[in-house]
């Protein structure tokens, strides 16, 4: 977007703008239509869902993609297809999403695009550079902006985690700003817990300024059940709906501490983590595990649901209650539909803390993380830091994203 439509977005007080979100789960793009409100100083005052829509991947696609996440497996001719390839899938997204709300692409002033995850560096890596081996970090997401922005004839922004890795920041997680402007209460303390591929936690002190917020990936969320459950029923299913095989089978309790004792639980925020820590080479090692150990495959999911949920209530026990009183969870993401996992998550957590869905507060599970992007990109566009340093460990605050028209 150039200076003076720059200009125009923020002299506006209504906006209407797209968010994309397509995970780490590798399902498909959700894609929401945000009203946004601005008052007269350009703080954002309201935030509403327009309409939602969900464009699955095809299992084609989705077979690609989780090659490009394995350095196994992964091609340098398929990612550079694929970086274009789902531009086109999300500029569909996009089309459906507005036929489906009944409002013209001119009506749109951005679509705010995540793009694909397919590789994420936690911490830092060696990298031959200019002056010796330094250390960087890295993460990279794949969409083209271009292309998205040819498609449908509207101003895209995205590549939102670069900035933030750039000022030494993990780059990851974004989603705790948007958290803050939908959720803050005054005096309650809130975590809003994402369950996604991977699992994400922020937590909302009551009263709690944006310098307040912390936020990590406590790990697995539903990508390790998902695959398991894929092998289990060799690809008829890609998900364990409602946690229906998982309340079919027992918990392995003595692989489940083996599992537990990896030493990423233990380590203090920030952090951040994904496929290529709990990706389909995890789900193998442990799929191994079934027969050694007379497993049933209900069983194997059971105690990969186990892990979720344990992982989850160990995080706020380690890092977030000695510190901040909290009254309720309010989940997210895939795993807000799996009863079997909100069951094992609320007999962990203390007793009088508060289990619910972002269902309840008007902004539904599975649109939540694409409603954020947009939050991002609208601040983006008014030339507003929207990274947390207090949750990346950035040395700074910075303006997010890349700006294509």
């Amino acid at each position: 977007m150039d200076g003076q439509a720059q200009r125009c977005y923020r002299e506006k007080r209504e906006h209407l703008v797209i968010g994309l979100m397509s995970g780490t789960s590798l399902d498909g793009v959700d894609a929401a239509l945000v009203a946004i409100e601005t008052d007269q100083a350009g703080a954002i005052a309201a935030v509403r869902l327009r309409k939602f829509h969900y464009l699955p991947y095809s299992d084609e696609l989705r077979e690609w993609l989780a090659e490009l996440c394995s350095p196994q497996t992964a091609r340098i001719d398929r990612l550079t297809l694929a970086h274009f390839g789902l531009a086109e899938w999300y500029a569909h997204a996009v089309s459906e999403l507005l036929e489906a709300a009944d409002v013209a692409p001119g009506e749109v002033d951005a679509i705010c695009t995540h793009g694909q995850t397919v590789w994420h560096v936690a911490g830092r890596a060696p990298f031959p550079g200019p002056a010796g081996t330094t250390d960087i970090r890295a993460s990279l997401q794949i969409g083209e902006l271009s292309t998205l922005a040819e498609r449908t004839g509207i101003p895209v922004v995205g590549n939102f985690r670069a900035r933030d890795l750039a000022a030494d920041g993990e780059g990851a997680p974004l989603v705790p700003y948007a958290d803050y402007v939908l959720f803050r209460h005054g005096e309650k303390g809130r975590l809003l817990q994402n369950i996604g591929g991977i699992a994400n936690v922020t937590v909302l002190p009551a009263g709690a300024s944006i310098d307040d917020l912390v936020a990590f990936d406590t790990g697995p969320g539903n990508m390790v059940i998902d695959e398991i459950v894929q092998m289990a029923t060799n690809g008829r299913q890609r998900f364990d709906e409602s946690g229906r095989m998982a309340a079919e089978g027992t918990v392995c309790a003595e692989l489940l501490q083996e599992l537990l004792a990896d030493p990423y639980y233990r380590l203090a925020p920030p952090k951040s983590t994904g496929r290529e820590t709990y990706g389909r080479a995890f789900a193998e090692k442990l799929w191994a595990e079934k027969d050694a150990r007379g497993l049933s495959a209900a069983d194997l999911v059971a105690t990969a649901t186990a892990l979720t949920a344990a992982t989850i209530a160990a995080a706020y026990e380690s890092f977030v209650l000695p510190a901040t009183p909290v009254h309720e969870v309010i989940v997210s993401g895939g795993g807000a539909r799996n009863e079997t996992l909100l069951r094992m998550l609320r007999d962990r957590l203390p007793a009088g803390m508060r289990l619910t869905t972002t269902d309840a507060y008007g902004v539904p599970d599975d649109a939540k993380e694409a409603m954020a992007f947009a939050i991002l990109g609208h601040e983006t566009l008014m030339g507003r830091p929207s990274s947390v340093p207090s949750v990346t460990g950035a040395k700074r605050a910075v303006v997010l994203g890349n700006i294509c028209y």
